[in-house]
Order: C-alpha cells, then sequence, then structure tokens
C-alpha cells in the first residue's frame, strides 16, 4: 500500500511540469530509468548461504529542477529489485527495497552533446521481506545514502539518454535478523526537459504605404523634427538632429626639464618652461598633472629612485607656491632609472635622463563620429 501511494503522490507532482511547456527552455525535467541492482551481504560469501533467483530489475522514475547548466535537484521513487537467498539457521530471505531519493545532480558539458554527470543525496527506503516469520512478512524503513555517475548524450535540447551507475549505502533491517546491506545499480535513463529555445514565428504584417518626410541634411532625421539644421555628414546626431557630443578624457606631455648631476634643484633655465606649464594650467582649471621625476643610471638604483622622487616633487612645489596651482590639481611620482629617453652610457644619455615630464590630463568635448 505505501509503495502505491508514493508511486500515485510522486507521478501526480509531474503534471504540471508536463503542462508547462513553453516557447523557452524550462529549468524542469522528468524521466525513468531501468537497469539492474545487485545486494551486497546476501550472496556474496560462499559456503555461508544458500542463493535463490534473483529478481534484480530495477526502475524509477525522476522529476528534476535545474538550478543552471551545471546543477539541479531530483526527486524520484526508486524499486531497486529483489534479492533471494537462505541463511545459515535456515532463514529464508526474499529482500527488495523500494522508496523515494532525493538528491544533488551535477552536470559537466563535452563536445559534441556529451555530458558527464554525478549524484549525491538521500534514500527514504522500505525494506521488505516477502518470506514470512511465523506467518508474518516482516519490514523495515530507515534513510540511507547514494551517490552516482552517469555518461549522457542530448538528442536533442530536450530528449536525453544517460548511463548511470549508483551506490547505496547502510540498507538496514534490525527486524531481518540486523540484515545489514549495500546496493550497485546499473541502468540506462531516459529523460525529457520542457520547453523549447526556438523562438515562435511572427505572422508577418502588410504596412501602409506612408510617403517619407523629407530630409535636407541626411542626418536621419526628417526636418520637421530637425532642430539643427546642416549639421556635418560625419556627425553621429540625436532624436531631434544635432550633434551628439562626449567627454574625452586625453593627456598631453608638455616636455621635460633637466637637472643637474646628482641634484633635485630645478636650474633657472628650466623656470621659463616650468612657467608656460603653469600658464597652461590655469587656462585649463579643470586639468590635473603628474609630475614624473627620473635619473640617469649611474649609481644604486634605490639611490636613483629617491633622487627622481625629490625631483617630481621639487617642481610639484615650484607649481604650488610659485605659480599658485592648486595642490589637489598635482600629482609627483619618481620613477629612478626604468623609463630612459636615451639609451648608453654616453654624457649626453645620462644628461637627457636626467629629468622630469609633466603628464597633463583633462576632459575634452568633442563630436561623436559616424
Amino acid at each position: 500500500m505505501m509503495k502505491n501511494t508514493l508511486k500515485v503522490v510522486l507521478l501526480t507532482s509531474m503534471l504540471p511540469f508536463a503542462a508547462s511547456a513553453a516557447e523557452q527552455l524550462s529549468p524542469w525535467y522528468v524521466g525513468g530509468g531501468l537497469g539492474v541492482n545487485n545486494y551486497e551481504q546476501n550472496c556474496d560469501q560462499p559456503g555461508t548461504q544458500v542463493c535463490g533467483e534473483d529478481s534484480p530489475y530495477a526502475w524509477d522514475v525522476v522529476g528534476g529542477y535545474l538550478f543552471n547548466e551545471y546543477i539541479g535537484l531530483e526527486l524520484g521513487y526508486r524499486d531497486l529489485g529483489r534479492a533471494d537467498w537462505t541463511g545459515t539457521d535456515n532463514t529464508m530471505y526474499d529482500v527488495g527495497a523500494t522508496g523515494v531519493s532525493l538528491g544533488l545532480v551535477g552536470f559537466y558539458p563535452l563536445a559534441n552533446k556529451w555530458s558527464l554527470s554525478s549524484e549525491l543525496g538521500t534514500y527514504s527506503y522500505l525494506l521488505e521481506n516477502q518470506q514470512s516469520f511465523n506467518g508474518v512478512n516482516l519490514s523495515e524503513s530507515g534513510i540511507a545514502l547514494f551517490a552516482g555517475v552517469g555518461v549522457g548524450y542530448n538528442f536533442n535540447e530536450n530528449l536525453k539518454l544517460a548511463a548511470k551507475y549508483r551506490r547505496y549505502e547502510n540498507l538496514d533491517a534490525d527486524v531481518l535478523n540486523n540484515l545489514q546491506m549495500e546496493s550497485n545499480y546499473w541502468g540506462l535513463e531516459l529523460s525529457y526537459r520542457f520547453g523549447s529555445t526556438q523562438a515562435a514565428p511572427v505572422a508577418a504584417v502588410v504596412a501602409p504605404v506612408v510617403v517619407a518626410d523629407a530630409d535636407s541634411d541626411s542626418d536621419g532625421v526628417v526636418d520637421r523634427l530637425d532642430k539643427c539644421p546642416n549639421t556635418p555628414s560625419n556627425h553621429k546626431v540625436d532624436a531631434t538632429g544635432c550633434t551628439v557630443y562626449e567627454f574625452a578624457t586625453t593627456k598631453h606631455d608638455l616636455g621635460g626639464i633637466l637637472f643637474a648631476n646628482n641634484s633635485a634643484v630645478i636650474n633657472q633655465a628650466s623656470f621659463a618652461d616650468l612657467e608656460k606649464l603653469a600658464d597652461y594650467m590655469k587656462k585649463n582649471p579643470e586639468h590635473t598633472v603628474i609630475v614624473e621625476g627620473h635619473a640617469s643610471n649611474v649609481g644604486k638604483d634605490s639611490y636613483n629612485m629617491k633622487l627622481s622622487d625629490l625631483r617630481a616633487s621639487s617642481v610639484a612645489n615650484a607649481l604650488r607656491t610659485k605659480y599658485g596651482i592648486s595642490a589637489n590639481r598635482i600629482k609627483s611620482v619618481g620613477y629612478g632609472v626604468t623609463k630612459p629617453v636615451a639609451q648608453g652610457n654616453t654624457a649626453e644619455a645620462h644628461r637627457l635622463n636626467r629629468r622630469i615630464e609633466a603628464i597633463v590630463t583633462g576632459t575634452e568635448k568633442r563630436a561623436v563620429l559616424k
């Protein structure tokens, strides 16, 4: 009676899944499997028990929900078949397990419609012995763990056939002389996923013939809606026919200022260049500057790194104190000998590398081109 009730509950719960087949691929699927099962701990010990004829054929029905393409939750009803043997105490067994399973299923898609799967869950079983003890057919329920792996092939986006292996642990029954069994199942499972990724056909609509409005400047906006006539032909325009602008960040290197060997003091001759930089910053108050300090490749790298940082700081301080440029618009950084502008070990190369560079960054408004 319990087995039949479980079957009815499970099959009834699948009906709304079948009815909800939509015009897109659904996360719901149903399936059924058929295979063979081998109960351990009954005839696996030769010489201690007398084995009868087993009924190893097992089957199951499942309903599942996919959280994504890689993992899902699966509810099923499973009948693991029966095993027949006589114990050393002449007790006769004809034992089979049936019950409801709940587990997580993982999928790993492979090429050419193949996929691997794994599963882990619990099996709420009823273990029955059809051979009676003193006129009573004994049974006991419990919960076992199971794990499995499989290989599947998708005939299409809905239909898949998979070869399955499952291992059940601790199918126990104290009332059956403390019976303890495990189970190995091999079988095939056919599943169907509801829905489809194919778009529904759209009925053709015959549009009425309309005389097109004039577009004198050919910008894609008709004259009666065009608020900016005669826009350049290469400009992108908005819905009113006006040029679309963007604000782009640009960088300008305003040249280098050289230093004497082993010095972070600004040469008097360099203040003219520094004044040009300050004037540019004042004319463009939205711009910022990064002062980069550099050194020649003479001496230790660590010392040159500190020296280049002092050179950058010296120029940054001059911009603040001498020319009144706000500190929040200035940043200084030293690079040592890592970014030379001249290669080699000559006096001229060393002279050119003892420098700072001012990189000014600003935002410019410009037309978006087609």
